[in-house]
């Protein structure tokens, strides 16, 4: 989940239309997660096919990839890698937390609460090797550039994002922002009414900008020290001190300058503190990539999604061809574009 920075700044209200002509790298893991917690049926249950294989991922990238092509967006999709050793026990923590979520989903479903039911299932959702692999298929028989990540996805976005390779990084996550992406947008792929994942609540989801050195500006902090603040409450590599949240550990480094005094006053010791930071500021990324988009391999594109996974071979064409018509529109719009820079 990353660190939760809601509330500490308000982010920019846009729609899709406005990133037209921009080029993202969108956190791949974040966003196949977000599919399979909200691609489900009325019971929860996720999107199957015949042999009862999860298709929820696939049915979301198809999709949402199409959308986002229409609206002149070009993304990149960026894998993780090995996770740190220091994530370690926060990937127990989720599991933990997602095998209590099945059972009480199943328990939801016996009593026929379906209510429940959706609202646990949405808490159940897990990267699986067969998905991860038929998501990056799915993306490069679409064309769609992929790249993959020594370690965390936003790490190497956020990497992209500084060299001008991208225009922006897109994830659910804040931690984007602590990676030192120049400009953060969150929702991209699930705007609309959304149901609260472990709440019966539903909110308007709405795309969000947050240009980062307009963040810290408001916040009156550096990047360093920002980051120094989110090790002080807990990130994905450290539990944190117990009773500070965002408002507190800001107010804690303003006041004593970084990490190490802010600990100091209050006469606590982190372990790693030091390794946590690095992560942040020093991460590990690579330049072995290629941001080209190429033509979409219909033929692979249909056995997949339909000879594999019975989805609807007419639906799959309509949407290549939807996304094959946004990209031809597209590249007339720049060649003209290029011919009235010549006159």
């Amino acid at each position: 989940m990353g660190v939760n920075l809601t509330g500490l700044a308000e982010p920019k209200n846009i729609e899709l239309a406005d990133l037209k002509g921009r080029t993202v790298a969108i956190d791949a893991y974040n966003t196949i997660y977000q599919f399979l917690s909200i691609i489900r049926q009325p019971d929860g249950s996720p999107l199957t096919d015949s042999q009862g294989r999860v298709t929820s991922h696939l049915s979301g990238i198809l999709y949402r990839t199409a959308n986002l092509i229409e609206a002149g967006v070009s993304p990149s999709f960026v894998f993780d890698g090995a996770p740190h050793e220091l994530k370690t026990e926060t990937i127990m923590g989720r599991k933990a937390r997602r095998e209590k979520a099945e059972k009480e989903w199943e328990e939801a479903v016996e009593e026929g609460d379906m209510k429940k039911a959706f609202s646990k299932a949405q808490q159940t959702s897990k990267m699986t090797k067969e998905i991860k692999e038929t998501s990056r298929l799915l993306l490069t028989y679409l064309g769609m550039p992929v790249v993959d990540a020594p370690s965390d996805g936003e790490a190497q976005a956020a990497y992209m994002c500084r060299k001008g390779d991208v225009w922006a990084s897109a994830s659910q996550d804040f931690d984007s922002i602590l990676f030192g992406a120049p400009a953060l947008i969150r929702n991209m792929t699930i705007t609309g009414r959304r149901k609260m994942p472990g709440r019966d609540q539903y909110k308007d989801v709405r795309i969000e900008l947050i240009e980062c050195n307009d963040f810290l500006k408001e916040m009156d902090v550096t990047r360093e020290q920002l980051v120094d603040a989110c090790i002080l409450m807990g990130t994905d590599f450290n539990p944190g001190i117990s009773g500070i949240g965002p408002k507190k550990g800001l107010k804690l480094i303003k006041a004593h300058g970084d990490l190490e005094g802010a600990m100091k006053h209050l006469g606590e010791e982190i372990d790693q503190y030091e390794e946590i930071r690095n992560i942040f500021l020093r991460s590990t990324y690579s330049d072995d990539y290629d941001l080209t988009v190429n033509r979409i391999d219909a033929d692979r594109v249909c056995e997949l999604m339909c000879e594999q996974h019975d989805f609807s071979k007419e639906r799959v064409l309509s949407v290549i061809e939807r996304i094959e018509n946004s990209r031809k529109a597209e590249d007339a719009r720049k060649k003209q574009r290029s011919l009235f820079d010549t006159w």
